[in-house]
């Protein structure tokens, strides 16, 4: 299973209009983790998993998805109601409680790939206001297997970031 994670594009449609078209037949999942600042209900959300951040105002929007596909149990939100900046132990709590062996989120702008348990957590960035140490505007495509995550940022322009490359086991 092959899964794009986005977050954090505030706004900024183009940049969303053209990673979707290009991955829209190459991966399983497109995944959107809050903070674009569009309707619910827009256009652009066709065939794409979307909640809710603290900068969309549409009520119309999930504040969590769970996304059960053949190979994994997906919890999806932005962070802000998990206090993300200062951990990741509240989120980590509602992992758990949905079974989650993923969980996607934005929220901070920073890249963030950590593995504690059984489950990997994950930020893809900010695909337009990146923030931190790492200061790409950058998504993610994880490749699931039965065995592995495989894990890969990129910048907004589709080229790897080369040193931003993961393999975790499940």
């Amino acid at each position: 299973m092959k899964y794009l994670v986005v977050s954090d594009n505030h706004g900024k449609r183009a940049v969303l209009e053209n990673l979707f078209a290009h991955y829209k037949d190459e991966v399983d999942y497109m995944i959107h983790c809050g903070d674009s600042e569009f309707d619910a209900d827009d256009p652009l959300w066709q065939g794409v998993f979307v909640v809710t951040g603290n900068c969309d105002y549409d009520n119309n929007y999930h504040q969590n998805l769970v996304i059960e596909t053949p190979l994994d149990k997906i919890l999806v939100t932005h962070g802000h109601l998990y206090d993300v900046r200062f951990g990741l132990n509240r989120l980590s709590l509602k992992a758990q409680e949905v079974g989650a062996n993923l969980t996607l989120f934005g929220h901070t702008h920073q890249i963030a790939c950590e593995k504690s348990g059984d489950c990997l957590f994950l930020n893809p960035g900010s695909i337009a206001q990146p923030r931190g140490t790492i200061l790409e505007k950058s998504y993610c495509i994880i490749e699931s297997t039965k065995d592995e995550f495989n894990v890969q940022y990129f910048r907004n322009d589709f080229t790897k970031i080369s040193n931003l490359s993961f393999i975790f086991k499940k």
